[in-house]
């Protein structure tokens, strides 16, 4: 018989057999300083291009005493307890209801986690009778939830990314499997994909609501705030609040906190109030965290000065980074991706040589989050950037594109840059 531990030992995963080089530095870095566009990265300063801290509002003076205050009067345990069992307070529910409004939803519910949330509200829709059908680059939380759902017995379809001459096929294909099993079909794609940076297709969804009897439900993580005319994200930005008939969105992105909540008819949120295991077996929202959501949400409602200097910051950034040659791929959004085709260890000496020598720092990408071959840096502009670093960030990148023309990345290993 195996020993499990055994078999941990022995068997790498795609990302940790990089682990011996890259932990320290490529994963899991260590950022330090206050939260912002510059911090420190290896006692350097760094122009920090990773953080989704779209809005600025990690640190925002009035976000900060909020946060302080409640922490103050509320400590960070209040509520004790599930939301079902003891967890509910004014504050909660209050926060909930300005989120439905917000969105222009009968009702919203909040979650712990924006990760763990989606898994359970899928969890809890879908019975074994009902179909899945699924954007193929959806986020990991949305493939885990539709994994436990053919666990369970059901059924999923997936069409290639925002292709809706595959949707309608597979929509096609779902449609004969919940009439032969009496269930329904849910589905599933995101407002914003958060590597691309493109917007899922909405409008092609929605127009396919004529042929087929399904409910669309759309993960808008990094929507949320910073697309639409409100900041109500992309269903807003579409014009088709009325048509996404499951909102899901986290605090982690432009709320800069923690939790998420999902918004829908009264009669679905209720049933997910009573049947998500995720939420009724887990402690309610401690008090500083809601205090401080509805902060962040008063911010974001009444201050659209700080959404136009995202959009400002992030289209100076890509317009800048095309002109000087870059692919940034269809990105619709201020996520900002910038491809390569190279190795790991060519990928990783590029971020070497923007840390190290430029102090730039952003995400890199390899595979399996990219196909193979395709190596990806992902920057993140935000409010608070200034365009003083956005003309710096791209007069490195200037210096970057002739090393890689001269072909001085290349490599045939990975340096190790462990500290």
């Amino acid at each position: 018989m195996l020993d499990i531990f055994d078999r941990l030992k022995g068997m790498e995963g795609p990302l940790e057999q990089y682990r011996q080089k890259a932990e320290g530095y490529f994963m899991f870095p260590e950022l330090e300083g206050e939260i912002g566009p510059r911090m420190k990265f290896h006692g350097r300063e760094v122009i920090t291009w990773s953080l989704n801290n779209y809005l600025g509002l990690a640190n925002h003076p009035e976000v900060r005493k909020a946060d302080a205050e409640a922490a103050a009067t509320w400590g960070m345990a209040y509520p004790m307890g599930a939301r079902m069992m003891s967890g509910q307070t004014k504050y909660h529910k209050e926060l909930e209801e300005r989120l439905a409004k917000f969105e222009k939803k009968e009702a919203a519910y909040l979650l712990n986690y924006g990760y763990q949330g989606m898994v359970s509200i899928i969890d809890s829709l879908c019975t074994r009778h009902d179909v899945i059908v699924y954007d193929s680059e959806s986020h990991a939380c949305i493939m885990d939830g539709i994994f436990l759902h053919k666990a369970k017995g059901g059924k999923s379809f997936v069409f290639p990314h925002n292709d809706m001459e595959r949707a309608e096929k597979m929509l096609r294909f779902a449609t004969k499997q919940a009439e032969e099993n009496n269930g329904g079909i849910l589905l599933i794609t995101e407002g914003v994909f958060g590597m691309s940076g493109d917007l899922g297709n909405l409008p092609g969804i929605v127009a396919l609501k004529k042929q087929f009897n399904f409910r669309l439900m759309i993960d808008d993580a990094h929507g949320f705030g910073t697309m639409g005319k409100t900041g109500a994200g992309a269903s807003e930005h579409f014009g088709l609040m009325n048509e996404v008939d499951i909102y899901f969105a986290t605090f982690a992105k432009s709320m800069a906190g923690i939790g998420a909540f999902v918004a829908s008819d009264k009669a679905v949120v209720d049933s997910l109030k009573y049947n998500m295991r995720s939420q009724i077996f887990a402690k309610s929202l401690p008090m500083p965290m809601v205090i401080g959501a509805l902060k962040r949400l008063d911010i974001l409602q009444n201050r659209p000065e700080i959404r136009e200097n995202l959009w400002k910051i992030a289209k100076a950034l890509q317009d800048g980074l095309v002109a000087e040659g870059f692919n940034i791929g269809n990105t619709q959004s201020p996520v900002t991706p910038v491809y390569f085709s190279g190795s790991v260890p060519e990928g990783t000496n590029i971020v070497i040589d923007l840390r190290e020598n430029h102090n730039v720092f952003c995400s890199i990408v390899v595979y399996p989050v990219v196909p193979k071959g395709v190596l990806m840096l992902r920057l993140i502009p935000t409010a608070s950037h200034t365009m003083k670093e956005v003309n710096e960030t791209i007069d490195v990148f200037k210096r970057i594109k002739v090393n890689l023309e001269a072909g001085k990345y290349i490599s045939d290993e990975m340096r190790s840059m462990t500290m």
